[in-house]
């Protein structure tokens, strides 16, 4: 049975109903947890470490068996119908596992290939993969001389050799610089664009900001909210900016009620006010004790705020 026979186009990318999951050592790692995602969406799963994100992940990519529950993708049932699921699945694991003495073109052609896919059609779509990830001219280096930025972007291009209507990224920017965490986002966004469902793991709260348009956060083995982002965000009442200031700041900062003032640094502070207070009260007590504001920027933290928040961690 073929992936695009088997998916059903009415049915949610992923429906999880009551899923549990109980290791032999008594630990539970999931709680009967509910889930739906809908087809063509990019959706961020966020939650602490040893918050069960790993495990979800590892049954809805059949590599840790459930212990209650089910799991569709696209309404083919995991349990019953698990090659036929598995081949609308594609899944990027945090850590780099390819032969990095491999050519990048070798190890594309060779991943189809052990999902049936010939020779010919493997080679069309790994020059397409390559294209699409800005690594063509790289196809036929040694991978271990490729840059970190470009090692991610191989594992998310032979994951989409098999044309996988739901792409589950597991930390997919762990460890790379904010440049090159950008690079990777133009790269994912094409292929949410293309149509593919994208499932993101992610503790760069900002990165799901980003990207997503919902958001579920789990914690202890539970979801404690899913909702669309920016819905979420809405809820927050409080805003963060960042004041860049000319000459030095003093030793007393004002103190102005219902906000806080921190110093990052020589000529940067940082501000948090709840959404109704006017910013002309504030820039008027820096004024007065003698802070001169040069410029303002929003500071990208509401995401972390609301994950602090629901789960009383920062991660």
């Amino acid at each position: 049975m073929s992936a695009t026979a088997a998916a059903s186009p009415d049915s949610p990318a992923l429906r999880v109903r009551g899923l549990t999951k109980r290791y032999d050592n008594g630990v539970q790692a999931l709680k009967g947890i509910d889930l739906e995602v809908a087809p063509g969406d990019f959706f961020a799963l966020l939650g602490p470490n040893g918050a069960g994100k790993s495990t979800m992940i590892g049954i809805i990519s059949s590599l840790v068996n459930l212990s209650e529950g089910s799991v569709e993708v696209f309404g083919v049932d995991l349990q019953q119908q698990r090659g036929a699921a598995m081949r609308l699945v594609g899944l990027v694991p945090q850590e780099i596992n390819f032969n990095l003495f491999e050519k990048p073109i070798d190890i594309l052609v060779n991943y189809a290939g052990f999902y049936g896919i010939d020779r010919a059609t493997a080679l069309v779509r790994a020059e397409e993969e390559l294209k699409r990830a800005h690594l063509w001219e790289k196809a036929h280096m040694i991978s271990r001389t490729l840059s970190g930025g470009m090692k991610r972007r191989l594992m998310i291009a032979r994951a989409m050799m098999t044309r996988p209507q739901l792409l589950i990224l597991d930390e997919p920017t762990a460890g790379v610089d904010i440049e090159i965490r950008r690079d990777m986002w133009r790269v994912l966004e094409q292929i949410n664009r293309d149509g593919t469902t994208i499932i993101l793991t992610t503790h760069y709260l900002e990165e799901a900001e980003q990207l997503c348009r919902n958001v579920a956060i789990i914690d202890r083995g539970q979801i404690v909210q899913q909702a669309p982002m920016r819905e979420l965000l809405a809820t927050l009442d409080v805003e963060g900016f960042v004041l860049d200031t000319d000459g030095d700041l003093p030793a007393d900062l004002p103190l102005i009620e219902g906000a806080s003032l921190v110093v990052r640094n020589a000529h940067t502070l940082e501000l948090d006010k709840p959404r109704a207070m006017d910013l002309v009260g504030v820039f008027t007590a820096l004024g007065q004790a003698g802070v001169q504001v040069r410029s303002m920027r929003t500071r990208s933290n509401r995401l972390e705020e609301l994950f602090v928040r629901l789960t009383g961690k920062k991660d």
